[in-house]
């Protein structure tokens, strides 16, 4: 059965280019590592809302945008052994310091899919 990993970050407007030139680089390493597919998407129509929202879930700043991304792996079994060896992968490798987002604010998880039409 297919698993997704998906993940929601805040990113500063600013940081954007660092922002997709460490995403282009992970998705290389997920998909050199078994992931089926690799995607990173940018708000575009994503409004604060009053009780929750995208926004809302990673207490976004106004300098900064949304990302939603998620990963698409054959089963769970291959996602636990591909997540293992891109967490090892020294391309992917970065402090705190580096990071074009404040990871504390990042929503991620795995997810069963159960319909895909």
């Amino acid at each position: 059965m297919t698993y997704v990993d998906g993940f929601i970050v805040a990113v500063p407007k600013k940081n954007m280019a660092q922002y997709r030139k460490m995403a282009k680089r992970a998705g290389k390493v997920w998909r050199e590592h078994g992931a089926i597919n690799y995607v990173e998407s940018v708000a575009d129509d994503a409004p604060m809302g009053k009780v929750t929202s995208f926004p809302r879930s990673v207490k976004m700043k106004p300098d900064e945008t949304v990302i939603f991304s998620w990963v698409t792996y054959k089963s769970r079994a291959d996602r636990n052994r591909i997540l293992k060896k891109v967490m090892a992968d020294p391309r992917l490798q970065m402090d705190n310091k580096n990071m074009p987002f404040d990871g504390k604010r990042m929503i991620y998880g795995g997810f069963k899919v159960f319909l895909d039409i």
